[in-house]
């Protein structure tokens, strides 16, 4: 990425999150929230389904700027806001997430400020993701 301009989109990724995934991160983040894994009370709450934590899926983004990055040490910031959910359903296939970053900025440090996104079912679900990577 130390040679991307200010307007380039950056190689793509493809995420699958599955409720597995989603009974991992809840023992690791301590989020024990049923609406992660019940879908009982997922629905009984108003929600789709069974929905991702939020934070599982800035996990995922923030790892794939770090991948780009070369170096999760590179990674000086990211920030988002969650628009949407992430249903994922209790099947062996889950929930596909498309990840995207475009470079809207270079310093002239070589800095570069990242547009990040994520998107499922062809809605975004995370809203002014932006990251902030330094060269290596």
């Amino acid at each position: 990425m130390t040679d991307a301009s200010a307007g380039d989109q950056l190689e793509p990724r493809t995420v699958t999150i599955t409720r597995a995934d989603l009974v991992a991160y809840a023992g690791a983040s301590g989020d024990q929230n049923p609406i992660h894994w019940n879908e009982r009370v997922a629905l009984e709450v108003g929600l789709p389904g069974v929905i991702a934590h939020g934070m599982y899926t800035m996990s995922l983004a923030a790892d794939y700027v770090a991948d780009l990055a070369g170096d999760p040490a590179a990674v000086v910031s990211f920030s988002t806001r969650f628009t949407r959910p992430v249903v994922v359903p209790d099947d062996d296939t889950g929930a596909t997430v498309e990840l995207g970053a475009k470079v809207t900025d270079v310093a002239d440090d070589g800095t570069r400020t990242l547009s990040v996104s994520a998107t499922f079912d062809g809605k975004g679900v995370l809203g002014k993701a932006v990251a902030t990577v330094r060269p290596r």
